[in-house]
């Protein structure tokens, strides 16, 4: 077998240093256009770049968006995270449920607050938080559970509820999502939405919160700005630009278009793939595909390799599981999914070649895998 994969990779490397050299499919990228191009060049001319008119008209779009009476735009998704666990009183003391499999931007916010992050395990079929497991961890003075729907795929977040906790609805992966006939980022006490350059919908950088509660999300507005106030309070520069605002407002029209994309997609790659040394996501109704994430059957740092050899970046979709940081045990879904879960290209800049050109590179990579066990 090891002479058969010597003479496998020798051909490879032959063939690599006479073909012409091909452009590299970055893992992702935004989709920008002349509409997104206008809209900032009007903020220019209007010489007025900090929050003002186009902040509000976007926090109006994003609530309608989400079925939610108010929302505040924030500088980033952590400042949205930071920001709603003020609002809810989070502070020393307190717990803050979040699953285990997901960015450290969660562990930051809670930090901040003071409060103890309590880490629950995910299922690996789904990478979300598994009710159950939460079930089991809940301790006294849990005031928040965050719920991030991990890569457009909704959480169970109907069973969640019925735990009692606040939840925070993470929607900084899935923007565009449906629980049945409902937005995600509608269900939740609050929401938070991220528009990070490679998020869902882009505006380089910032966040927003929603709520239906005009309490809670004045609390998070009252937060955001440090200046111009009668009396000392502890407040942050967590506001958003006009600049940033107007971008979003373009990308958040073309939320619809970018979902449908990112589901066909989602299909090519389900059908064209489903014969390979690895297990696919479903094409569930509602899944909004912010990753097309695959579980091949051994490691993933192999497959990883051999993608980027042949020009394809894929990436671990989550880099460290926050039980790891902490260093916790007893998470073997999230340490399943850390072992196994890979990332390949998927977004609407994605070019149809380009996207064949990963279905190719990927089937040729899943020969070599399977030759090679």
């Amino acid at each position: 077998m090891q002479r058969g994969l010597s003479r496998f990779g020798s051909s490879s490397t032959l063939e690599r240093k006479s073909a012409r050299p091909v452009k590299r499919i970055a893992h992702s990228r935004p989709l920008l256009g002349a509409a997104e191009q206008t809209a900032v060049r009007r903020v220019l001319a209007s010489g007025l770049l900090a929050e003002g008119k186009e902040v509000e008209r976007f926090e109006r779009e994003m609530a309608r968006r989400l079925k939610r009476r108010h929302a505040a735009a924030v500088g980033s998704g952590t400042a949205a995270l930071h920001l709603a666990l003020v609002a809810l009183g989070v502070g020393p003391g307190d717990r803050v449920a979040m699953p285990s499999y997901v960015c450290t931007a969660l562990l930051h916010a809670t930090d901040l607050v003071g409060a103890e992050p309590l880490i629950v395990d995910i299922d690996p079929t789904t990478f979300n938080l598994d009710p159950d497991d939460l079930r089991k961890r809940l301790r006294p003075r849990t005031r928040a559970v965050i719920v991030p729907h991990m890569f457009g795929l909704p959480a169970r977040i109907r069973e969640i509820e019925s735990y009692g906790v606040p939840i925070i609805e993470d929607c900084a992966l899935a923007l565009g999502a449906k629980y049945g006939t409902e937005p995600v980022g509608s269900l939740g006490v609050l929401s938070i939405a991220s528009f990070y350059a490679t998020k869902v919908i882009a505006t380089g950088e910032g966040g927003m919160v929603l709520s239906n509660r005009a309490r809670l999300i004045q609390e998070v507005r009252d937060s955001r700005s440090y200046d111009g106030r009668p009396l000392h309070r502890r407040c942050f520069n967590y506001k958003m630009t006009d600049l940033q605002a107007a971008l979003g407002r373009v990308q958040l029209r073309r939320l619809s278009q970018f979902v449908a994309r990112r589901r066909r997609l989602a299909s090519l790659y389900a059908r064209e793939l489903c014969d390979g040394p690895w297990e696919l996501p479903s094409v569930e109704e509602g899944h909004s595909f912010y990753r097309f994430v695959a579980r091949p059957r051994s490691r993933s740092g192999r497959l990883l390799d051999e993608l980027g050899r042949r020009g394809i970046e894929a990436r671990r979709p989550v880099f460290r599981p926050l039980h790891r940081y902490l260093g916790l045990k007893d998470f073997p879904g999230a340490e399943e999914a850390y072992r196994r879960a890979v990332s390949i290209p998927l977004y609407p800049a994605l070019s149809t070649s380009e996207a064949q050109r990963v279905v190719q590179v990927t089937r040729r990579v899943g020969k070599l895998l399977t030759w090679s066990r």
